[in-house]
């Protein structure tokens, strides 16, 4: 059953909906979540305030990140924020104010150190173990309660390094968002279908992109994002297209979602790296760390191998990685290099880091 004129939503994801404005009614004392744009609200309905330094630029943006408060996710977040306060006020920067959108449910130890917006998670079993499916609910939450003075935002992720300041890509309505290989509309047509019917246009419509890095103007995301929710648990709750998409489900649902509001996407190759297999720096905006890198002690890629000297995030689950990390072997490329170098002086200059 597909998605028609103003999304209509099948009848499991009503019920799942449903569960999710019960759930926010008896926590919280917030309004249930309403399905359209969010209209004008009483001071009393503005839960947070997001203060942004004074700026004459025009076209900021402010840079949020999802979050949980898991040390996994909390030294990323504190690297993260490290990289954008060297860069916010660099020259050609139009980055705004910052938050992180802590969808843990409660405050944590780092409210003090990162503006924080503190977000409910999903109820219990909705998101099935797949832990992103609070991404585009916590999102909801922050644009429904938080005053943003900046026109525009950007959806970034706690993995990030930015590189350079970073100027606003979008245009109008149209974002700005980096292209992923393996996001393939036409390749998943007939399971997109349900989601995008033809009455919605053609599948070239959807852009090959997720929700992250994506630069979008305020008023087009808070369209999108009640929407991107109720997409990524119906993509959830249907079997065959949880099993075609995988991991990156909620990456297809935001580009669905941003299709069926007529939100296009300016496709900036170069808007993120993602080392090893992006080897330079030079073009790009951000560093995406999310694979592993290893190499021998020739600087020689390790393909499928524990390198005989590696980098892998994942190495850190349960503390934070220590200072000074070695540097990768000579011959490595500059992007791995760059990558450690970065995380070096940031916890070399971040408080209290430990590992």
């Amino acid at each position: 059953m597909a998605f028609r004129g103003k999304f209509f939503f099948p009848i499991l994801m009503t019920l799942s909906l449903f569960l999710i404005i019960r759930y926010n009614y008896i926590v919280s004392d917030d309004p249930p979540l309403r399905q359209d744009l969010p209209g004008r609200r009483s001071e009393d309905d503005v839960r947070y305030s997001v203060k942004t330094p004074s700026k004459k630029t025009k076209r900021l943006f402010h840079t949020a990140v999802t979050a949980t408060d898991s040390v996994y996710s909390t030294w990323q977040c504190r690297i993260m924020y490290y990289w954008y306060n060297r860069f916010r006020d660099g020259p050609g920067s139009e980055m705004g104010g910052f938050t992180r959108i802590l969808h843990s449910g409660r405050p944590d130890g780092l409210m003090d150190e990162i503006p924080t917006f503190v977000a409910q998670p999903l109820p219990s079993g909705v998101d099935q173990g797949y832990v992103v499916l609070n991404r585009p609910w916590a999102f909801v939450q922050w644009l429904r309660q938080a005053h943003i003075e900046e026109d525009y935002i950007l959806m970034a992720e706690p993995d990030h390094i930015i590189v350079k300041p970073i100027p606003n890509l979008a245009r109008g309505n149209r974002g700005a968002a980096f292209p992923f290989f393996y996001i393939e509309p036409k390749k998943y047509e007939s399971v997109l279908r349900k989601f995008f019917s033809k009455e919605n246009g053609p599948i070239s419509r959807i852009d090959p992109i997720g929700n992250s890095p994506v630069i979008v103007s305020k008023n087009a995301l808070m369209k999108i994002a009640p929407t991107w929710m109720n997409v990524s648990l119906a993509m959830k709750n249907d079997p065959q297209t949880d099993k075609a998409f995988g991991w990156v489900l909620e990456m297809y649902a935001y580009a669905v979602s941003s299709a069926l509001h007529g939100v296009s996407n300016i496709l900036h190759k170069d808007f993120m790296i993602q080392p090893p297999w992006d080897t330079e720096t030079k073009k790009t905006y951000i560093i995406h760390y999310t694979y592993g890198c290893d190499f021998d002690m020739k600087g020689k890629m390790m393909i499928g191998k524990i390198g005989e000297w590696r980098f892998d995030k994942r190495s850190y689950g349960d503390k934070p990685p220590p200072r000074n990390l070695t540097l990768p072997p000579r011959g490595a490329p500059e992007s791995v290099v760059t990558l450690v170098t970065m995380i070096n002086e940031a916890t070399a200059n971040i408080p209290n880091w430990e590992s």
